[in-house]
């Protein structure tokens, strides 16, 4: 079995040792037989935007419609170098309600994912963001999916960079088990943390659940889990939620059309 894990950047942000590791670690979550491929989109759009957006901590979803036309010119791609599915990294599920309407692999969103897996564990969870304009995204995405019922609240640590956070390690916990504690307080028995460079890359949910004493849900690896399940039983998203057009080519994504 092949799965694509498909980032939103369209470039690599750290080290060829930081790339490898990570590539390391999200095949760790793998069962024996899967092999894991970390790939990149080309042509993404939006970048400048994007720049603006960060330095104003002000990433609310702009970003990520503008990057979903090569997003799903790449899980296209994806189709048909033979992957048997697509997870897209990004814990806002970018481009993937739309993407399943162009390939019939699966495609996994691991927000979606993990808000199902937390359901199964507790009555309500929280989330724990990067920024507070995540936090509100986070929401209507979430209350998209008709699972709002489920979330006890989103608190931010309002910590946002790029590339490798291994320097931040202790910071990034510290804040991580501030917050833990208050979403905890308010109801949360279970937590889910938002910003796929921060966990499990930098911290690992094992760590926090060892002095949060709740469950702490590891995006990645539910979504590769979750992945291989649908391949295993050879099932995909429905054609009467996500109606498909085959024959869709890469290029056609964002081509004008011509008389």
């Amino acid at each position: 079995m092949r799965i694509m894990i498909l980032n939103h950047q369209s470039k690599r942000e750290g080290s060829p040792e930081y790339e490898a590791r990570v590539a390391g670690l999200l095949q760790s979550y793998a069962s024996p037989g899967t092999s894991i491929e970390v790939h990149y989109p080309e042509d993404l759009g939006g970048t400048e935007v994007t720049s603006h957006l960060r330095k104003s901590q002000a990433l609310a979803g702009l970003h990520h419609a503008l990057e979903t036309p090569a997003l799903v010119k790449k899980i296209i791609e994806a189709e048909r170098l033979g992957f048997d599915a697509v997870v897209l990294s990004n814990t806002f599920d970018p481009a993937v309600e739309v993407a399943r309407c162009a390939v019939r692999i699966p495609v996994v969103g691991v927000l979606r994912a993990s808000c199902h897996f937390a359901a199964t564990l507790c009555d309500r969870f929280g989330l724990i963001a990067p920024l507070d304009s995540h936090a509100v995204y986070a929401r209507r995405i979430i209350e998209s999916y008709r699972m709002g019922r489920f979330i006890s609240g989103i608190k931010a640590i309002n910590t946002y960079e790029t590339g490798d956070l291994s320097a931040y390690h202790d910071l990034l916990i510290e804040r991580m088990l501030a917050v833990g504690k208050e979403l905890i307080a308010k109801g949360a028995h279970a937590l889910i943390p938002l910003g796929g460079r921060l966990v499990p890359y930098v911290v690992s949910p094992l760590e926090l659940e060892a002095d949060l004493k709740v469950p702490v849900i590891n995006t990645k690896l539910v979504g590769i889990r979750y992945a291989e399940t649908l391949v295993d039983g050879k099932t995909s998203h429905s054609v009467k939620s996500y109606p498909w057009s085959e024959g869709l080519a890469p290029e056609n994504i964002s081509r004008r059309a011509t008389e």
